[in-house]
């Protein structure tokens, strides 16, 4: 499969998945984003327009990338409930709930973060 028709067709995953998720102020959405080096996640109040809060693996994370990524969930969880926030929707962003997007969702969860 070509690259631009793999990336389109994810794009089609993602706004399926996106017509039925959305955030709100209570509950945000766990909105995920992985390259090919580094994996984002942000809680996002689809109602408010805001990001509640961030993390990625940018910041000194260490092993392999899905040890990387459960890190990021973690401290995404941790971020989270200095803001409030115990419960998020989970947006995968129209990528299989596997590897690197398992790990960070696992890791949330770990963290205290009910998904």
């Amino acid at each position: 499969m070509r690259v631009e028709a793999k990336r389109v067709a994810r794009l089609r995953r993602h706004g399926r998945v996106r017509k039925k998720v959305s955030g709100s102020p209570q509950r945000p959405r766990l909105a995920v984003y992985r390259s090919n080096r580094h994996i984002y996640a942000q809680l996002v109040d689809d109602l408010g327009r805001r990001t509640v809060a961030s993390a990625s693996d940018l910041a000194g994370a260490e092993g392999d990338k899905s040890a990387r990524a459960k890190q990021v969930g973690k401290l995404l969880a941790e971020r989270a409930k200095s803001a409030g926030i115990e419960r998020a929707v989970f947006d995968r962003g129209g990528r299989l709930y596997h590897g690197r997007v398992r790990a960070l969702a696992e890791g949330a969860r770990e963290g205290g973060l009910e998904i």
